[in-house]
């Protein structure tokens, strides 16, 4: 009998149409819900997926990192691709320590928030990129980012006003990189909660419109309260680009 492996996989996927990462109940549209119905499908049993941490609706990865235990003597990566969905891909399948877990075992993660800045309207990439109203000033968004760097308690950027764990991140990277239209906002840290970067970029965009002074999200960021910092972006500029082990 073929023995009972721990497999860690590398996924991508267009998270245009889906409720995000999380397995729910009363919705099909989930990539959680999708890869398990598939190795569910294969193992004839039913099997559960480990994700290193959850993306909102409407997020997209290049490189989502889940762990998965079964049986089976199929190349697991060309099942996966000839059953799920077109907007989900395994890029990636190696057997994994017994020990390895996608969550518990992550060490950082790099998400990275692209925009479009106008006139521009993108046509073909289009649902994986946010389009900006006005033009921000990025030299303020690059003083403002600086505030946030380090290790710090990030309430005021969690989505989840009720959230009764440790509101306290570290991150050591904001990096803006302009090319031409395009503005694409780099962030590295050890772990990011509910519409975390969503609400710092929103909040830099405010920077950069002249709404929000940059040192002002010095205190935004000690206020410990969600009302203070800027609107949530929208999710389709988002991608979980690579997971730390």
């Amino acid at each position: 009998m073929q023995a009972l492996c721990n497999y860690k996989l590398t996924i991508a996927y267009d998270g245009t149409r889906y409720y995000g990462w999380e397995r729910q109940p009363d919705r099909d549209m989930t990539i959680q819900g999708k890869l398990e119905a598939v190795f569910s499908r294969l193992c004839g049993e039913r099997i559960e997926v480990t994700g290193s941490g959850r993306t909102d609706a409407g997020v997209h990865a290049r490189a989502q990192v889940a762990n998965v235990r079964m049986n089976t003597e199929l190349t697991l990566r060309d099942y996966c691709n000839r059953y799920l969905p077109e907007d989900i891909a395994v890029n990636d399948v190696r057997i994994a320590s017994d020990r390895f877990h996608a969550r518990y075992n992550a060490l950082g993660k790099t998400y990275r928030y692209t925009c479009i800045l106008p006139p521009d309207k993108p046509v073909f990439d289009r649902r994986f990129v946010t389009v900006l109203e006005e033009t921000p000033d990025v030299d303020a968004m690059r003083t403002a980012a600086g505030y946030l760097i380090g290790t710090h308690d990030f309430k005021s950027f969690c989505g989840n006003t009720h959230m009764k764990k440790s509101t306290v991140r570290s991150l050591d990277t904001i990096r803006l990189d302009e090319n031409g239209r395009r503005l694409q906002i780099y962030y590295h840290g050890n772990g990011f909660m509910q519409n975390m970067v969503r609400i710092m970029t929103g909040t830099l965009l405010e920077v950069g419109y002249g709404h929000i002074p940059p040192e002002e999200v010095r205190d935004i960021l000690t206020g410990c309260d969600r009302s203070l910092a800027g609107p949530t972006a929208p999710p389709t500029g988002l991608c979980l680009m690579k997971v730390d082990y």
